[in-house]
């Protein structure tokens, strides 16, 4: 064996691959991966998942006094179409006179910071829901943009 040889193989001891060869490893990886997303944990793309994510809790967390039916008001307003709506503005729908007074115009940074803590950004609101993990919000938020656009 010459010393060229002898150091590409203590190389690959060093590293904890003396069986494998670089292209064997990644094989192995990609299977590993296809066997992983065959079974249904791997999800398409991170878009996929916040879209479930956010329409399973929307249906936990919202779906019970709001609807995306338009037209179909429950104890809230339904929301469809509430990206670029002012709040309080949905025909029929009861509102606490604090939030049609508020000016909101509704998107991604005003629905958040009100889902956040809805007494807070809007003291007198008569929705008393909040969801103070960011990450919910944004799943719900994202399933509302997306939902409203198909």
């Amino acid at each position: 064996m010459s010393h060229s040889q002898a150091t590409t193989r203590n190389q690959f001891v060093s590293v904890g691959v003396a069986t494998a060869s670089p292209a064997t490893s990644i094989t192995r990886a990609r299977a590993f991966l296809a066997a992983l997303w065959a079974a249904g944990l791997l999800l398409p793309d991170a878009a996929s998942a916040q879209q479930a994510d956010g329409e399973r809790l929307f249906r936990q967390r919202c779906a019970a006094c709001h609807s995306l039916e338009p037209g179909q008001t429950r104890a809230g307003p339904h929301l469809s179409g509430i990206i670029g709506r002012a709040a309080g503005s949905v025909e029929g729908a009861r509102y606490s006179a604090a939030l049609r007074e508020s000016d909101i115009v509704w998107d991604g940074g005003t629905l958040d910071a009100f889902l956040a803590a809805p007494r807070q950004r809007v003291p007198g609101t008569s929705m008393t829901v909040g969801v103070p993990n960011a990450a919910q919000r944004a799943a719900i938020i994202g399933y509302l943009e997306g939902a409203l656009v198909q």
